[in-house]
């Protein structure tokens, strides 16, 4: 049909269609220009395959816009040759739910929309006989489809990309078998998720590839490696259209990207010689159009990227690993699509296979770990083959180990060592130093090794907890007050006192759970335990977080100075790139206390909610907003703290709870020292109970998936729990009071415990040590500074005091002035909720003693003084 005749049919003759185009500057009207401005105004009708039939009634109408487009401007046409077309992107998603609850997302949601839904056969939900295809945003406008999102260095892809939904919904369990199924919930891709994804409907594709072909002749600037998957420009957070996706067959029909067999074997050959290192992986995947930052680890984002970019192109093998096929393919894909970007790529795999590697740190074993004579001694003679060493009076162990030496002349404290010689050849020898050890520093001093040249390996281990062989210190004060507390209702208590490396008091007080979900009196309360695991609330930011850090900035993975950015490259924007590690350790960054994530109607919006521990992770990186100048002045933040916890991750590939639990508790025999324990073989009754009805404040609070019930062995803060899945840096630890008891003797130890050292000396000094701008800060931890801080450390605490509280009602003091640390933990939170002042909740253990910290503190200090 002719153009002449085509809108004919929408004014009502020929002659009339062409004396109106006559008239009009725009020639030609095109038909589908005219439907774009007028689609809200008549419902289309697909024909062959995209045109529409308007209804007789809207003639008028059509001639009247038809009319306003006319003008007598003199515009002459002058095409300029730079430009290119506004949508650059095809993006495939599933629904992960039927038609009809797609239709009332897709059509009546206020949140989310796309350009073209195609439903399946076998759906009940579809009303009709056939299947067709519905257009619910004309192409040049922009549906709400991609989100946050990246592809090819274009981020926010809504403006540039045609979205196309296609019904299908794959089976998805949580964790605890929790069923969710929303596709834009961000829930659908993350920890603890199972899917198991149905093949599409025949028909459904053969729509698809119709419509797609249709969409890239109007679209030319759509290459093959423009049509995606949701999953491919926001990895972290999607999985449509998922593994059963055909993408091969769509590339059969020229839609899309796919590689060349004999390329990929071609790589594969190289690879399965020499894999390519993982910073490599991560810049191709980028050049290919990823939005990863290379780190050269494998953190979060990469485990996504990869097994996003595995969905696409390996549907057969998503795990998630940077395995030689999968390195294979996507330097094939590379080859074939970004010919000039793979010469750079494989330039720099040959570099790395003969790049020597870094010298690995070597942790040492003890707090002593020498080689004597020493191989670069200095021109003092005297400082030469010396070392100090912390032990108490009738405690210690020397091990030496004989390199090529015979003989030595090895003093402890002055008093030459007894020990056998000739050394056998690589011999191991272990001796006493109870009789030559006193309480605080010891010396060390190695002579005459010999034959010359020849060498020797000394070590001391740290000191360790003994239990107090006898009674000397008289805390019975400190007991009547606390016996009275909990006769008066507060539940209960665990307390450790640790002087001079012996446990003097170790005691159990009172309840671990008093109280039933209702809220009423159990008829046999759970009577405490010595043993009684304890939700650790904030001391989770020194005892996780703070150790994880200083154990890394001993190896050299971190430094205090170095900006965030530098190990989370998208930590950036909105002055983030200023912000450095140290700035978050004192509180210092511009953060304000808390993102109550876990509320929609958190103060900064709907946007900002999150009940998926990746999503927050994105927000706390790139939306978080910044509440005063950095530097300024400290604002006390679990915001900081939650971003700590994010770059311990970053900087090892491992989750938090992973890195601690391994490489710190378990070297050294903590086994009570978790997060999420309950997933871990721990039951509800180890543990000491928290709020009695979930985090609703006795009914008085209520928010999406709010527990009711009374918290044992979950973790109480709503940010960690909800927001983070239990494991976060600033909340989730649980711990009993004789593994704190070991923490915080590494700290007066000055780093480490037995053969295990977690941080040098001079690491710690760094993280105590006060800050410029407020005497009770150091990196993380508090101080007591001059007594400000009396309600926690009691009036007579050194100023070297340092230790931190917890919300749920945990305490813990470490003083080296005194070689003290106290341990207290209670479950203050396990009491009834009342009402405070300006719309605030408290609960009735707050106003105890045992739930204010600094009179217990004060008692244990006037016991151990007064001995």
């Amino acid at each position: 049909m002719s153009r002449e005749g085509r809108y004919a049919g929408i004014v009502g003759n020929k002659s009339s269609a062409i004396k109106l185009l006559d008239t009009c500057l725009i020639k030609p009207f095109e038909l589908d220009r005219i439907r774009i401005l007028i689609h809200m105004k008549v419902k289309s009708l697909f024909l062959s395959p995209f045109s529409i039939v308007v209804p007789a009634r809207f003639s008028a109408f059509f001639v009247l816009f038809l009319l306003v487009g006319c003008t007598s401007l003199p515009i002459e046409q002058m095409p300029a040759k730079s430009y290119n077309h506004r949508v650059q992107f095809l993006v495939m998603h599933f629904t992960a739910i039927d038609y009809e609850r797609s239709v009332n997302a897709l059509v009546k949601g206020p949140y989310v929309s796309s350009h073209y839904l195609i439903p399946e056969r076998f759906d009940d939900s579809y009303p009709d006989e056939e299947l067709k295809v519905l257009q619910l945003v004309d192409e040049q406008n922009r549906a709400w489809h991609a989100g946050r999102s990246y592809w090819q260095g274009r981020k926010a892809l809504n403006d540039q990309s045609i979205g196309i939904e296609i019904v299908n919904v794959p089976q998805c369990e949580r964790e605890m078998g929790h069923h969710f199924s929303d596709p834009h919930n961000g829930n659908e891709h993350g920890d603890g998720r199972l899917c198991i994804f149905p093949d599409f409907d025949p028909e459904q594709i053969a729509l698809l590839v119709k419509l797609s072909k249709d969409i890239l002749a109007r679209h030319p600037d759509i290459g093959p490696t423009q049509v995606i998957g949701h999953s491919d420009i926001t990895p972290s957070r999607k999985n449509d259209p998922g593994p059963r996706f055909p993408w091969y067959q769509l590339y059969k029909e020229g839609i899309g990207a796919w590689y060349d067999n004999d390329t990929v074997n071609d790589y594969w050959q190289q690879f399965t010689k020499a894999s390519p290192s993982l910073g490599l992986i991560q810049r191709a995947l980028r050049t290919y159009g990823y939005g990863i930052q290379e780190t050269g680890r494998m953190d979060a984002q990469t485990l996504d990227t990869l097994s996003a970019f595995q969905m696409h192109f390996l549907p057969w093998h998503v795990s998630g690993e940077a395995t030689d096929k999968t390195a294979a393919t996507l330097f094939a894909l590379i080859d074939k699509y970004f010919p000039k970007e793979i010469a750079p790529l494989m330039e720099r795999y040959k570099k790395e296979q003969t790049a020597v590697p870094e010298a690995e740190f070597v942790e040492p074993l003890g707090q002593v770990d020498s080689h004597f004579p020493e191989p670069e001694p200095s021109e003092r003679v005297l400082v030469n083959d010396r070392r100090s060493f912390q032990a108490y009076a009738g405690q210690g162990e020397i091990i030496i180990d004989s390199l090529d030496a015979e003989f030595a002349d090895i003093y402890v404290n002055g008093d030459q060592l007894n020990i056998q010689q000739p050394f056998a050849p690589e011999a191991q020898y272990r001796y006493s130093l109870a009789r030559r050890t006193h309480d605080g520093l010891n010396q060390l001093r190695v002579e005459n090794v010999r034959p010359e040249g020849a060498s020797i390996r000394v070590r001391i281990p740290y000191p360790t907890l003994q239990q107090s062989a006898d009674n000397q210190y008289d805390f019975s004060a400190l007991d009547k007050l606390i016996n009275s507390e909990i006769e008066q209702g507060y539940p209960g208590a665990v307390l450790l006192v640790v002087k001079d490396g012996q446990v003097i008091k170790h005691s159990a007080y009172g309840n671990k759970r008093l109280y039933d979900d209702n809220g009423l009196m159990l008829p046999e309360p759970q009577q405490m335990r010595k043993d009684t695991l304890f939700d650790m609330a904030s001391n989770t930011k020194m005892f996780a977080t703070n150790f994880a850090l200083m154990k890394l900035m001993t190896e050299g993975k971190l430094s205090f100075n170095d900006k965030v950015s530098d190990h989370i490259p998208e930590f950036k924007g909105q002055g983030r790139s200023a912000i450095r590690i140290k700035d978050l350790l004192n509180h210092t960054a511009g953060y304000g206390p808390e993102v109550r994530f876990f509320e929609r109607e958190n103060k900064f919006g709907e946007a900002f909610f999150s009940q998926n521990k990746n999503k927050t992770a994105q927000l706390l990186l790139n939306e978080v907003p910044l509440e005063i100048g950095r530097g300024l002045k400290p604002v006390y933040s679990d915001t900081g703290f939650m971003l700590l916890g994010v770059l311990v991750e970053r900087v090892t590939g491992m989750r938090l709870d992973h890195y601690v639990e391994s490489q710190i508790y378990e070297p050294l025999g903590l086994r009570n020292s978790k997060f999420t324990p309950l997933k871990k073989g721990f039951v509800k009754s180890q543990f000491a109970a928290t709020e009695i009805q979930g985090n609703s404040r006795g009914g008085r609070v209520s928010f999406d998936n709010i527990r009711d019930y009374v918290l044992q062995g979950e973790v109480h803060d709503e940010k960690a729990y909800y927001s983070m899945q239990g494991v976060a840096g600033h909340a989730g630890l649980f711990s009993s009071a004789e593994d704190m008891a070991v923490l915080t003797q590494i700290l007066l130890n000055r780093g480490g415990y037995g053969e295990q050292q977690i941080f040098a000396p001079s690491v710690l000094d760094q993280f105590t040590k006060a800050s410029d701008m407020d005497i009770t800060l150091g990196l993380g931890w508090r101080r007591a500074g001059n007594g400000e801080r009396r309600w926690h450390f009691g009036p007579y605490a050194s100023s070297q005091a340092i230790g931190h509280t917890g919300w749920t009602g945990t305490v813990t003091v470490v003083d080296p002035e005194y070689d003290l640390a106290i341990v207290l933990l209670t479950n203050r939170r396990h009491t009834p909720v009342v009402n405070l002042e300006d719309d605030l909740y408290g609960f009735t253990g707050d106003d105890f003693e045992l739930g204010r910290y600094g009179s217990i503190v004060s008692l244990i200090y006037e016991s151990v003084i007064s001995r």
